[in-house]
């Protein structure tokens, strides 16, 4: 997979494209609750396989962290190690702007795969957009 981040029209549509398809198509999350007002602020990244959208995420920084959201993969292509892909190239660049800290809430049913990557829980669990989730993170 090809990560890029999003510096053009196209790409933002791609991501989004995909957003679209994983939170609202399959797991219902309203398209009001998917696409918010953080999305203008933040860093956008799209993977791509042989020209294809498949996965999407991005990132914000909030206080002293590098927040992860949005990580998605579409149904097709998961279980190949693209989520790990994505998380390292997000986890990267925040390097890159000086953060030693990330955040994200991850869907309760993800718990696994993230403590895999070095992520641990900081949170009770909560419902969002309908999904329980919990508040992790990880030391850069």
């Amino acid at each position: 997979m090809r990560i890029e981040q999003v510096t053009t029209d196209q790409q933002l549509k791609d991501a989004y494209s995909v957003r679209k398809i994983v939170f609202v198509e399959e797991q219902n999350v309203s398209i009001e609750e998917e696409m918010d007002d953080f999305d203008q602020i933040a860093t956008h990244f799209v993977g791509y396989e042989e020209d294809q959208p498949i996965s999407a995420s991005r990132l914000r920084f909030v206080d002293e962290y590098a927040k992860l959201e949005r990580i998605c993969i579409i149904k097709s292509s998961r279980g190949l190690g693209l989520g790990k892909q994505m998380i390292l190239h997000m986890e990267g660049h925040a390097k890159d702007k000086s953060y030693l800290k990330s955040k994200l809430n991850a869907q309760t049913q993800a718990l696994g795969f993230y403590e895999s990557l070095g992520y641990r829980v900081v949170s009770e669990e909560f419902m969002d957009a309908g999904i329980p989730h919990v508040t992790m993170i990880k030391d850069l």
